[in-house]
């Protein structure tokens, strides 16, 4: 009896197996990250056209003496 409660506390403290195979993670929520980036993408090429413009604008002032 206590040898069979000894073998069962050593299987129960044995190191457990590592995965045969580690596999790379899955991307996950990928498209929720597209869909909220693409509006911020957006913005920011919208955004350099307007300081373009703001910059032709100012350089015109400029070259205008003012």
């Amino acid at each position: 009896m206590i040898a069979v409660a000894a073998l069962g506390a050593l299987a129960g403290c044995t190191k457990p197996q590592p995965p045969d195979k580690e596999r790379p993670v899955e991307p996950q929520a990928t498209q929720l990250r597209d869909a909220i980036q693409q509006p911020i993408d957006q913005a920011k090429g919208s955004e350099d056209a307007v300081d373009q413009g703001a910059q032709r604008q100012r350089d015109a002032i400029e070259a205008a003496g003012g």
